[in-house]
């Protein structure tokens, strides 16, 4: 099953980044995927299978509510 992404969704990751976050926002797609630590900044670019297999939440960015 392929996982969804969209630019802006926020991730956390089964193992914590060295600064000790765990979360992150997608920011580039494609065959390869560029998430940003929301603690530190750093950027990482992965394979778009190896980010599946260590996401452990997956949250879109919310949407507009659409006005009655």
């Amino acid at each position: 099953m392929v996982v969804e992404f969209h630019l802006g969704d926020a991730l956390t990751l089964r193992k914590a980044h060295p600064c000790g976050g765990k979360a992150w926002r997608v920011e580039r797609l494609g065959a390869d995927i560029g998430i940003r630590c929301l603690t530190c900044g750093h950027y990482l670019l992965t394979s778009r299978r190896k980010l599946e297999r260590a996401v452990k939440e997956h949250a879109h960015p919310a949407a507009a509510p659409e006005a009655p």
